[in-house]
């Protein structure tokens, strides 16, 4: 039978193909009206945000003072522990306690079914005297490897715990309309132990909470962290996708020659003689060694200590320093090259070189998907104050975390904003300022991603 000049077949496959394109069009609509569903819920979460910052900042700005006039060296942060926990737990949430030592975790659980994030803080201070004449200037002191040292807050971690908790209260506070689930990391040890020295076996802060299994329950999709950063106006923020800071490993040197009078040195081996030549072979690892075109790495020597008396050359000499790099690859080569180079050295001149290595932080790396996705979070957040960041010649272990799921690290600028930048006391400096101003952006950057990672949909990142 024929009908309108088709065969049956043929009409069977024409309303095959109206049925499919109908079947694409309504599931094309379906995915439309989803997306615009969820930005429309990301949009009211975020609109409440605002209004719960606003709200909040004379107490965020409280918290922040309360934990600057209190700092705490790595490992020994439990005021500031106890603080956290007690305030996650008013909220509500899940908490753990002595993790990787001192640190706290807390979970928060959606009213709704959705994913998982972690949101990072880090919590100790440095072994650095603070100049500034504030209120809430700290006056601490504490022990630092045996010594006793004045403490302070030189590196904005009392601003990432306050706004930690902070975004917190305000999450916990949209808990039933939340689309997911929010694990909040307050960290020891970021800076390093300060009751140990680094060995390459001993492990603290991010990395010892990633081994004790931080990150398996819940297991997140996506972690965030921001940093406190001098040299930015207050309020904005800055970014980069893919490597961003460095890794930082130990490098620790002994040369041994033959001790013996300074006046006949051809009856030893002079190490202070070998220890300079390594010290100038050691610059061509960088510069004559290593393919810098695609990302630079750096050898440095700190320290040089040899000998007792003006007239003895000595038996040892030895030097540390640090190595940097953005490369897993390079920094393994930086590594053989360090020690091919010291140890021809010496083999020429009749000593011995022990070189040791600890690796100590990874290369911060930013997901390249998460980055991008999450740009336009960080526009809401500073009223489109956002630039891009250069490479950091300074190390996180944050990146330990965000070598175990996709990660995205930015930093919030603290200079205020009528003050030039390139004066501004840097991180680590006994006049580090911080803007308070800039709090509110980084509760609103934190909370924002957040959110809109939260209520974003099935399109996750992706490694």
């Amino acid at each position: 039978m024929r009908e309108q000049g088709l065969s049956i077949g043929q009409g069977i496959s024409v309303m095959a193909k109206h049925k499919l394109r109908n079947s694409l069009l309504v599931a094309l609509l379906v995915g439309v009206a989803s997306h615009m569903a969820f930005a429309e819920e990301a949009a009211g979460l975020k609109d409440e945000v605002a209004r719960q910052v606003l709200a909040l900042e004379g107490k965020l700005i409280e918290r922040r003072r309360d934990i600057h006039a209190h700092p705490e060296l790595g490992n020994q942060e439990t005021r500031t522990s106890q603080l956290v926990a007690d305030h996650l737990r008013h909220l509500g949430m899940e908490v753990r306690t002595g993790v990787a030592r001192t640190g706290v975790v807390g979970i928060l659980r959606g009213g709704r079914s959705g994913p998982v994030i972690a949101l990072r803080a880090d919590m100790d201070a440095l072994p650095v005297k603070e100049t500034l004449d504030l209120p809430f200037a700290s006056k601490a002191k504490s022990t630092y490897l045996g010594k006793e040292v004045d403490v302070m807050h030189a590196c904005g971690h009392d601003s990432h715990v306050a706004i930690l908790m902070t975004v917190a209260e305000i999450l916990a506070g949209l808990r039933d309309r939340l689309p997911g689930t929010v694990a909040f990391y307050f960290q020891p040890a970021e800076e390093g132990p300060s009751d140990f020295v680094p060995d390459g076996r001993n492990t603290w802060g991010a990395k010892m909470m990633v081994q004790e299994g931080v990150m398996n329950e819940p297991r997140p999709e996506a972690i965030f962290g921001l940093h406190s950063w001098a040299g930015l106006q207050a309020g904005q923020i800055a970014y980069r996708p893919g490597p961003t800071l460095a890794s930082s490993d130990d490098l620790r040197i002994r040369i041994t020659g033959k001790q013996t009078h300074a006046g006949r040195p051809w009856d030893g081996i002079d190490p202070i003689v070998v220890s300079a030549q390594a010290l100038l072979g050691l610059q061509t690892v960088i510069s004559r060694q290593t393919d810098i075109t695609e990302t630079p790495s750096v050898v440095s020597i700190g320290t040089i200590n040899g000998g007792t008396r003006y007239n003895i050359i000595p038996e040892t000499v030895d030097m540390t320093g640090t190595i940097r790099s953005y490369d897993y690859e390079i920094r393994r080569s930086v590594h053989e090259r360090v020690r091919r180079t010291v140890g021809g050295i010496a083999e020429s001149a009749g000593a011995k070189a022990e070189v040791t290595i600890v690796e100590k932080y990874d290369p911060t790396i930013n997901d390249e998907a998460l980055t991008e996705r999450m740009l336009p979070t960080l526009q809401w957040a500073t009223d489109g104050n956002v630039v891009r960041s250069p490479l950091v010649g300074a190390a996180e272990d944050f990146s330990f975390f965000a070598k175990e799921v996709p990660g995205f690290f930015f930093f919030l600028g603290i200079t205020p904003r009528d003050q030039d930048m390139a004066k501004a006391a840097p991180n680590h400096n006994p006049g580090f300022f911080l803007d308070e101003s800039a709090l509110v952006v980084g509760v609103r950057a934190l909370a924002g991603v957040a959110v809109d990672y939260l209520s974003g949909g099935p399109q996750q990142a992706s490694r």
